[in-house]
């Protein structure tokens, strides 16, 4: 019986091994719409300084909400690393394109879990985008050294990697169900965009989640959106430890087993109307 499970966890390793081969090998099919994708991922951050140096009134001793000048620009550098770890890049357009052309059926044949295969798919794209995205990133922290302070305590790094890694599943698969509902609609980009809007200001891309009322932070946080960027972001800084930390990583990952939940529920759901269609 062991060796047996150990034959089927090696071949689906070979299997799973060859589909993060073939989504490399198609990115780099577009690589200068990849490498200018990758480049200009950091132009944001540039005018994002800007605009809050003009808010800060220069680089003195100002505080926002708790945020320095030094500590702002720390965060959304951050945020920009963190953004592009584990946000994915049109996962949901090639999926409900992939059920709405029926190219999925082809799919269907193939002995393949449909999650595993995407989720392995998304993990090819973000490490390849990371990768060429990481020299231009080092060199915007180089020029911003004095406002970079890497974490005082060696743990930090683990929680940190631990936290992106929550994110990571907690965005695609969010990706993911919204591109199930086009088992059911023709078209998803209003969703997607609705979506999208939500998740720009709750995620803490916008500004530090810090900023808002209390009273409106402490709904929020039961969502799952600050736990996309801002948190990860927050346990890198250090501005989370001991319980609350504990509750944020718990938070976090409910949040990730909940989308994977739904989009399980959703694949099986919607191929069960695929099937009755398309048969």
């Amino acid at each position: 019986m062991a060796s047996v499970t150990l034959r089927a966890m090696s071949a689906a390793l070979t299997k799973y091994t060859k589909v993060f081969a073939i989504g490399a090998q198609n990115t780099f099919v577009y690589r200068w719409n990849f490498v200018l994708r990758s480049v200009f991922g950091i132009v944001p951050l540039i005018g994002t300084i800007f605009l809050w140096r003009a808010m800060y009134g220069g680089t003195g001793g100002t505080t926002l909400s708790g945020y320095t000048y030094s500590s702002l620009i720390l965060y959304f550098a951050m945020t920009v690393l963190v953004e592009n770890l584990v946000t994915p890049t049109e996962d949901e357009w090639q999926i409900a394109g992939e059920i709405r052309d029926g190219k999925i059926s082809f799919l269907l044949l193939k002995p393949m879990n449909y999650i595993a295969y995407r989720f392995t798919l998304y993990a090819s794209y973000r490490l390849l985008y990371t990768v060429v995205l990481l020299p231009g990133v080092a060199v915007i922290f180089f020029f911003l050294r004095d406002h970079i302070t890497l974490p005082a305590h060696g743990i930090t790094w683990l929680w940190f990697a631990l936290s992106t890694a929550l994110a990571a599943v907690i965005q695609f698969f969010i990706a993911y169900s919204i591109a199930m509902l086009a088992f059911w609609i023709l078209e998803i980009s209003t969703i997607v965009f609705i979506v999208f809007s939500v998740e720009y200001f709750l995620s803490g891309h916008a500004f530090p989640l810090d900023m808002l009322p209390p009273w409106i932070s402490n709904i929020v946080k039961w969502s799952p959106f600050p736990y996309e960027l801002y948190f990860p972001v927050k346990v890198f800084m250090e501005r989370v430890s001991g319980a609350t930390l504990a509750q944020g990583l718990a938070i976090q990952a409910c949040w990730a087993v909940l989308m994977w939940l739904l989009g399980v529920t959703l694949w099986r759901r919607g191929i069960r109307r695929y099937q009755a269609v398309g048969g």
